[in-house]
């Protein structure tokens, strides 16, 4: 697989779908209600993320792509919330209030590492004709922008109607403009003509006459009848752990070995796939160059936890690994920073102490090590906080780094008392502070405590600064000058 990673912030999409607020309730329990045999969830914190449609956009725009999603948005709390998200991630929107409905709402409530339950606030009645009007309408404002479509199918409404998404493949198919979709239901004459479909096994069991399940002959042949029958050019089946099978033209199957490290959570992987697979044919890519780099973007959302978009530099990472010896089990300790965010909340539901540490780590020494293991020491998590390349650059001089920021997260993801790293780009980590809110910040005792950054950030909040023991003899700027002097 090659591609060059700078392609897809030409990758314009278009993405319509139904849209939703995917909420997430983080507490503790400690009890079962006297009212009735249920746990009693004490709530610490609430936090929301696109989903559904919204999702696949918030994975483009983690891509650098550019995409425009169009939707309907219910003229209410969440909906307000749900346009708010879109803006921080600078995603263009057009969102409609379709028939009086309410924003699609789906509420998670989390505990002890886990869902206990969750509410859903839905109309899946099919769109209005006057709804359906005005959302051809602005498709066909924004349809020759954009390179590919994506039709994100939840079954909410918005595609219940078959003549709306028929009118749409239609359109793209006039323009030359690849449309992918991600299936609900047992109809797929909406879908007919369209140019990539991508169920996973138990959407492609539904519209088979007969069950594929994990037979893998029966699969095949029953996608490609799927195929012939739909008059779709190429469709890829997600197998979970087995994998992708990916049909095309002509009689062509590619079976893809699943790529994921370890399975925590598949909320939202489906949006993941069709989003990369976007990217990918927008920016050139073949169609099984394409599939194979969705196939390898899955494999690290699925060891996320939520519904949480990837990024650039985690499909980059991903891509440089199948081009080299394979997965490193280190990775996936490397998290953008609304992952990380996310781990730290499931973690403190089960009250474990966040510890926090920042520096470039350029050359890591030995007095590296001991500063990380005391830092280790204080709590129960340890995150890193990593300067990227550019900010590197600007502290230290044109020089540095001497290692890449993909290798330096890398070799601290090796280290047992690192938990998880991520990736900064200012001079200083308080952004990214007030973003994690750990309990302890540690630094050096070179520094003294009011000197840390960030430190009424955490003392606002009843966290505080500690200071490690130096390791005399150890700096990189050093180890660098004796390198200078023997070369």
């Amino acid at each position: 697989m090659t591609i060059d990673m700078n392609l897809l912030s030409q990758a314009t999409i278009l993405v319509i779908g139904d849209i939703m607020l995917d909420r997430y309730v983080w507490g503790e329990v400690a009890r079962i209600s006297p009212e009735a045999p249920v746990p009693v969830v004490r709530v610490r914190e609430q936090t929301e993320v696109l989903g559904g449609a919204g999702n696949v956009a918030a994975n483009l725009a983690g891509l650098e792509c550019p995409v425009t999603v169009i939707g309907m948005c219910g003229d209410d709390e969440s909906g307000r919330q749900l346009k708010k998200l879109f803006d921080d991630k600078k995603i263009t929107t057009h969102l409609f209030a379709g028939d009086s409905r309410p924003t699609i709402t789906k509420t998670r409530i989390m505990a002890q590492n886990q869902q206990l339950f969750r509410m859903d606030e839905e109309n899946v009645e099919p769109f209005s004709p006057g709804a359906q009007t005005q959302l051809i309408e602005l498709v066909e404002e924004n349809l020759s922008k954009c390179k590919t479509v994506v039709l994100s199918d939840y079954g909410k409404g918005l595609f219940q109607t078959p003549d709306l998404s028929q009118k749409i493949i239609k359109l793209c198919r006039k323009q030359d403009i690849p449309v992918i979709v991600d299936p609900k239901g047992k109809d797929w004459k909406r879908y007919q003509g369209a140019t990539f479909i991508t169920p996973n096994t138990a959407e492609l069991d539904l519209v088979s006459p007969s069950s594929v399940d994990r037979d893998e002959t029966k699969l095949i042949a029953s996608a490609k009848e799927i195929r012939n029958t739909c008059s779709i050019d190429w469709l890829l089946v997600t197998r979970g752990p087995s994998g992708m099978c990916l049909l095309g033209p002509e009689e062509a199957v590619f079976l893809i070995p699943a790529r994921a490290r370890e399975v925590y959570d598949v909320s939202g992987a489906g949006d993941t796939v069709v989003a990369v697979l976007a990217a990918g044919i927008a920016s050139g890519l073949p169609f099984p160059e394409a599939a194979e780099m969705a196939n390898a973007a899955a494999g690290i959302v699925v060891g996320k936890l939520g519904t949480q978009p990837i990024t650039k530099s985690e499909l980059s990472d991903a891509v440089r690994m199948i081009k080299s010896a394979g997965p490193s089990p280190y990775s996936a300790k490397v998290a953008s920073q609304d992952a990380a965010k996310i781990q730290i909340q499931s973690w403190r539901t089960s009250n474990e102490k966040i510890v926090f540490t920042n520096g470039c780590f350029d050359l890591l020494h030995p007095g590296h090590i001991n500063l990380l293991h005391q830092a280790r020491s204080f709590g129960d998590r340890l995150v890193v906080g990593l300067n990227t390349d550019a900010s590197v650059k600007r502290l230290k001089g044109d020089s540095r780094p001497i290692l890449s920021e993909q290798d330096r997260a890398e070799i601290l993801s090796a280290l047992s008392c690192v938990d998880i790293v991520v990736l900064f780009d200012e001079d200083t980590p308080l952004s990214l502070i007030e973003i994690l809110k750990p309990d302890i910040i540690v630094k050096g005792a070179d520094y003294k405590p009011h000197e840390v950054v960030g430190h009424e950030v955490v003392a606002a909040y009843g966290g505080e600064v500690k200071l490690a023991q130096l390791l005399e003899g150890y700096s990189t700027t050093g180890i660098a000058n004796k390198m200078n002097e023997n070369t």
